[in-house]
């Protein structure tokens, strides 16, 4: 098979590493290859804090997916979280030289550069500029500026900020894992594309993404993406206050919470007792699973709490701003007892675990369709996504002329949302361009 029938997408997590290889089927689906994981050991809350093991690890993952499916992995699509990711509203306007003549795509061009010269903190760099809507004239609430008459173009943007530091070590790991970059998402945006329906984020929805040692939040109305947070906190606190709290070693921690945990106290009587082995000999402890469910419950109330300050900072309250389809719990810890229900009882708001089985070709492993690999999944989809661009005609002659430079602006699923008339392909996302410049830096350093 042909290296451009297969795409791959790679899960760097703090728990595990996933590398899944898939391709689209004839309707559109999403048919898996070949899927390999392994644990992840030096990643610390969704940021690479030892390169040599986190190379190990993704070496160990992408030659399992790789003998799981016959194919040999080149280019991958990695996401990023972590806690150095942050997001902010901003507002910028241009005055045009010629009201007379209509609003074109080099105005929404220039606006859109005009945020990439903001000045951020020492260390940081803009990674996403995400429109949200536009103003001509004053004129409010506008989603697409081009072909009006206007002096004044304004906007509101949705901006991701992350750490140049942290995203280079991700590249150098790819590098010297042998692998090649093929793009860098935000890990809540690959998350969503694999569960939520378009029906959901014009709606308004909160997709709440728990990982090991990240909570991702994203949340869209009208179908854009409106605010993104990445919360320092995930299951693994849980599975360390278990370990703590029950005197117990880490891995039994993990069973416990697993196989018995509950984030709902009142579920478990306090008979109910489950009984782990000593170590080296030693005497089995006995541990009640109402104490067990106490220590789940306060840890996970505490991180919904933390999600839902950033629901409130989005202003959820407000009319216009409403999260009609509610919250969407995805990821490794959206699997834990009773979470949905507590979730809603906390925030008011209607629930559902997400699933990444939509896009997925109707005989996919069962595995596979579990909220665990929705975020790889997502990363599949937009590798995918990448190929089919790739495939237009004339990309390489054309990239090679002056509209090399040109900027661009990238929506918030990454398609560009502007064109000049005189180019027939697909334009370089913001986000490609950058890439490429990671690419670069990376190439440099050998």
């Amino acid at each position: 098979m042909e290296q451009t029938k297969y795409s791959v997408g790679l899960d760097i997590g703090t728990t595990k590493i996933v590398a899944i290889i898939g391709k689209q089927n004839e309707y559109g689906k999403i048919e898996i290859l070949g899927i390999g994981r392994s644990k992840s050991l030096g990643v610390h809350r969704g940021v690479v804090n030892n390169i040599t093991q986190t190379i190990k690890s993704i070496q160990q993952a992408v030659e399992e997916a790789e003998a799981n499916s016959g194919l040999k992995i080149g280019s991958v699509v990695v996401g990023i979280a972590g806690q150095h990711i942050r997001s902010l509203q901003h507002s910028d306007y241009i005055t045009r030289k010629d009201s007379e003549e209509v609003i074109n795509e080099e105005d929404v061009d220039t606006l859109c550069n005009q945020v990439h010269k903001l000045i951020m903190l020492p260390g940081e760099e803009i990674i996403h500029v995400l429109p949200q809507e536009y103003k001509v004239d004053g004129q409010a609430e506008i989603r697409e500026p081009i072909g009006m008459y206007g002096g004044r173009l304004e906007a509101n943007f949705h901006v991701v900020v992350g750490q140049v530091v942290s995203i280079k070590n991700v590249g150098r790991c790819i590098k010297s894992a042998g692998l090649d970059l093929g793009n860098i998402t935000l890990e809540p945006l690959a998350s969503s594309d694999a569960v939520l329906s378009q029906e959901e984020k014009e709606a308004g929805v909160a997709l709440i993404d728990i990982g090991g040692g990240t909570t991702d939040l994203a949340i869209f109305k009208d179908g854009i993406i409106r605010h993104t947070a990445v919360i320092p906190f995930g299951g693994g606190v849980i599975t360390e206050d278990i370990k703590e709290g029950c005197s117990i070693i880490e891995k039994q921690a993990e069973l416990l919470k697993t196989r018995f945990g509950s984030a709902w106290p009142g579920e478990n009587r306090d008979n109910e007792i489950v009984s782990i082995p000593g170590l080296r000999g030693r005497e089995p402890k006995e541990i009640s699973l109402k104490n067990l469910s106490k220590i789940i419950h306060a840890r996970v109330v505490e991180i919904i709490e933390q999600v839902y300050v950033e629901i409130k900072n989005y202003g959820h309250e407000e009319q216009k701003k409403k999260l009609i389809a509610g919250i969407v719990l995805t990821g490794g810890g959206s699997q834990l007892k009773h979470l949905k229900q507590l979730v809603e009882y906390i925030t008011g708001m209607d629930t559902r675990i997400g699933y990444p089985n939509e896009h997925l070709a109707g005989d996919s492993d069962e595995e596979v369709a579990s909220p665990l690999y929705a975020t790889a999944v997502g990363l599949l989809m937009n590798a995918i996504k990448n190929q089919e661009k790739s495939k237009l005609p004339n990309r390489e002659t054309l990239e090679e002329h002056e509209h090399e430079n040109e900027p661009v602006l990238a929506g918030d699923d990454g398609h560009v949302l502007n064109r000049p008339s005189n180019v027939t392909k697909e334009r370089k996302s913001v986000f490609d361009k950058w890439t490429e410049k990671l690419k670069e830096f990376l190439d440099n350093a050998e």
